[in-house]
């Protein structure tokens, strides 16, 4: 069982910056990719972005160049450092961790991105 708590989400103008953080604990050992979804109200959650254990990472198109996901695994924690943020990037935010195939999910953090 992996447990992840997110924090660093809140309220920014459009073109601000923000910085989501994600800690793992319980069978931290066990984690393989972990990454960040997002879910705005009415739509599906949506892959933003993964970061393998070895720190290769794949974004979705729409956030290519202006967000960055990194990980430290000496604090079993993942980041995504969110710039030049978008009205359409308001949404609820997700990090996930695969753990032999299983996603295990975190509360979410609310960004909300005014214009």
């Amino acid at each position: 069982q992996v447990q992840l708590v997110e924090s660093g989400g809140g309220l920014v103008q459009a073109g601000g910056s923000l910085r989501l953080s994600c800690a793992a604990s319980g069978r931290i050992f066990s984690i393989s990719d972990m990454g960040w979804y997002r879910q705005a109200s009415g739509n599906q959650r949506e892959l933003v972005a993964t970061i393998s254990r070895g720190g290769s990472t794949v974004y979705v198109d729409s956030v290519k160049g202006r967000f960055t996901i990194s990980r430290d695994n000496a604090k079993n924690t993942i980041y995504l450092q969110m710039g030049v943020l978008k009205p359409e990037d308001t949404a609820v935010y997700y990090c996930n961790a695969e753990v032999y195939g299983i996603l295990n999910w975190g509360q979410g953090t609310q960004v909300t991105v005014s214009s």
